[in-house]
């Protein structure tokens, strides 16, 4: 059965690990990590994006799938199906199709107007007890086409939105979007601090979990980070092991055409990826 996020993410706050939310791109991706979750007895995310959202053919889709998936496969550990990078109509979309997380993301707009549409949105979220996460400072590069810089956030712009009583917050440290750049500054741990400190014991967001060193995720996770999203990660893995199967002419073997051959390497990339990434978050074993 599928839960709200915040009561794992509060149980992470508290035992000082990391809930890995996980974003599904098709049937493979959700397939391999709730079966790496329920291997390792771990709580976990499935993230989607807008434009993942699409590509599924609507957020019913998706969360028809999941929800079936979760069934057959006989998962038993905690699962979120959240909306990731949420605009105000994405967040009433998933809403209606039966997700139960959302995320608003308006970074993007004066903070009075994000402020005033978190507020709307927290409200309904938690009349129909859905989970919100909510985003001050925009988070560096490039997802579904919207493009950030990686500001830091206004720690007191971090207390308002929290006090709206958000469930987590995601808080621009100098965290980006794909790949890091050779030049990247690293996480402002002054920043993560100080918005510790003013929020308490809200379970914080870290975006951009592809690329950042193991010892500053474990850094994060002791600054209040209880939340940490991967989706490229996942997409390397899957795209090396598919090219290598095809490279190696393994395609051509018998019925090695077959999809469901053929994007077995994948898949297995996927999992051995969301194994190492839980192990990391020390989220194994906390279900």
């Amino acid at each position: 059965m599928l839960v709200s996020a915040k009561e794992m993410l509060d149980k992470a706050k508290a035992g000082h690990y990391a809930v890995g939310q996980f974003n599904i791109n098709n049937l493979e991706w959700t397939k391999a990590i709730l079966l790496t979750a329920q291997e390792l007895n771990s709580p976990v995310i499935l993230g989607v994006s807008e434009g993942a959202g699409k590509y599924m053919t609507g957020f019913k889709t998706v969360a028809a799938m999941v929800k079936a998936m979760d069934e057959e496969l006989g998962i038993t550990v905690p699962v979120a199906l959240h909306l990731d990078h949420g605009t105000y109509e994405g967040c009433y979309k998933c809403i209606k199709a039966g997700f139960t997380s959302i995320m608003f993301d308006g970074s993007h707009y004066p903070f009075e107007e994000n402020l005033a549409k978190s507020t709307e949105l927290v409200h309904v979220a938690h009349e129909l007890g859905l989970s919100i996460e909510c985003e001050v400072g925009s988070i560096g590069g490039e997802e579904d086409g919207v493009v950030g810089m990686g500001e830091c956030a206004d720690p007191e712009e971090c207390k308002t939105i929290a006090d709206l009583g958000v469930d987590m917050l995601a808080a621009g440290i100098g965290n980006i979007h794909g790949k890091y750049p050779e030049n990247w500054a690293g996480l402002s741990f002054e920043t993560l601090d100080a918005i510790q400190q003013k929020t308490g014991a809200m379970p914080l967001v870290l975006h951009g979990g592809t690329g950042i060193p193991a010892d500053m995720i474990k850094k994060a996770i002791e600054l209040g980070v209880s939340k940490i999203n991967v989706n490229t990660e996942c997409q390397l893995s899957f795209a090396d092991a598919t090219r290598k199967y095809v490279e190696a002419g393994k395609d051509l073997e018998g019925k090695g055409f077959d999809p469901r051959k053929l994007l077995a390497p994948g898949t297995d990339a996927i999992k051995a990826t969301v194994k190492e990434k839980m192990e990391l978050f020390g989220s194994v074993g906390k279900a």
